[in-house]
């Protein structure tokens, strides 16, 4: 507990030192930002004195310092004015100067970007200068928007692979607590299939032995599925319906009498890549649900249809059905509406289909208060 407090504490710190510097450098650059446009405006200043000076000019004044004051503005674009009618203009392209109307569409883009420089040339006349940013100007303004784009991307990517990590550390942790439980169940289990032969001896119903040995080798089918996780499963050419088929089996017999089952599937046989384990797990995850789903009364129905290229597995009940919502994040893991559960059923059954059967599976339909279809879809072999 306590290095997990140290360990948000951290977090804390790190996010607080981010904010910290993202503050100090946007202030820096809005600082830079009005250095500039401050500088900009005395230059301004300066051509506009510069245009006066060369108005009221004779042939004794020295006109060499406005007409170097005027060629060292090469960036920023000035639109001359007198009387609201545009008279001259500097570093503006030709196209607009010709066209009347994007010249006062210009015009009044400067208006926007800069309070006008005033100059009376002579008495009762005057003239305004309009002038916007410099591309320098104009780069450093949209700096801090990048500067922002580039650590929230940072960010995302430091944050992906924390997840990544973090979820992959956990995949580990069930993969070998799965291993360890699997391990642990075996020592009884070994244990039972002795007892199991002491019975036999006894004249014991061989009914009973039977169905003892029918749970028993659940239990080792139980323990082999534990046993694959984190593994890559060996994928057998199988008769889907066959082995659909013992599962459902095995769980309609063991299930309350309120609950009324059904099969279907085509009389011929169907194969395709599985590993018969984790179907069966498969299987038996959906029909759990959807018992779950009805609370233990209803109708199950399980049908499997095929196609020139796929095999659909139907698993459909009478319960009270899923929001459309929820179609999707009934698969994540901890999702469960249960009061009980960890909701890693349906996310542990699309890993086995989508990962290692390299199928899918999805909410084919579902009613609020009527029921659901949960469909599978495997490529067949052809």
């Amino acid at each position: 507990m306590q290095f997990s407090d140290k360990r948000n504490t951290g977090r804390w710190i790190l996010i607080f030192a981010s904010f910290l510097i993202i503050s100090l450098i946007l202030w820096n650059t809005y600082t830079f930002f009005q250095i500039f446009k401050n500088e900009e405006r005395i230059k301004m200043n300066l051509l506009a004195k510069a245009q006066k000076t060369l108005i009221n000019a004779d042939e004794n004044t020295d006109v060499e310092l406005p007409l170097q004051i005027f060629k060292n503005n090469t960036s920023i674009p000035v639109i001359l004015t007198e009387n609201d009618s545009i008279i001259n203009t500097i570093n503006i392209d030709e196209a607009i100067i010709k066209d009347k109307a994007k010249a006062q569409a210009f015009l009044n883009n400067l208006k926007k970007e800069n309070e006008p420089i005033i100059i009376e040339y002579a008495p009762n006349k005057f003239q305004k200068w309009y002038y916007g940013n410099s591309a320098l100007l104009n780069k450093l303004k949209y700096y801090p928007i990048a500067l922002v784009l580039i650590i929230v991307l940072f960010s995302g990517l430091i944050y992906y692979f924390y997840q990544s990590t973090k979820i992959g550390t956990q995949n580990k942790l069930w993969a070998g607590m799965a291993k360890e439980t699997a391990h642990q169940i075996g020592t009884p289990l070994s244990s039972l299939i002795g007892w199991v032969e002491i019975l036999k001896t006894e004249n014991i119903d061989p009914t009973t032995t039977l169905e003892i040995e029918k749970d028993i080798n659940r239990l080792q089918t139980i323990t082999e599925r534990f046993s694959k996780i984190g593994s890559e499963p060996v994928l057998e050419k199988i008769d889907i319906v066959t082995t659909t088929l013992q599962t459902y089996n095995y769980l309609q017999s063991r299930f309350s009498k309120q609950i009324e089952f059904s099969f279907e599937s085509p009389k011929s046989e169907i194969y395709t890549l599985l590993n018969p384990t984790l179907h069966s797990w498969t299987i038996e995850n959906l029909i759990k649900n959807a018992i779950d789903a009805m609370k233990g009364k209803g109708k199950i129905a399980v049908n499997i249809e095929e196609n020139t290229e796929t095999v659909k597995i139907n698993v459909t009940d009478t319960g009270s059905g899923i929001p459309k919502n929820q179609f999707n994040t009934i698969f994540e893991p901890g999702f469960t509406t249960k009061k009980r559960g960890w909701g890693l059923g349906l996310s542990l059954t699309k890993r086995i289909v989508k990962e290692y059967h390299k199928g899918s599976i999805k909410v084919l339909h579902s009613e609020i208060g009527k029921g659901t279809t949960m469909q599978i879809s495997l490529k067949k072999l052809v």
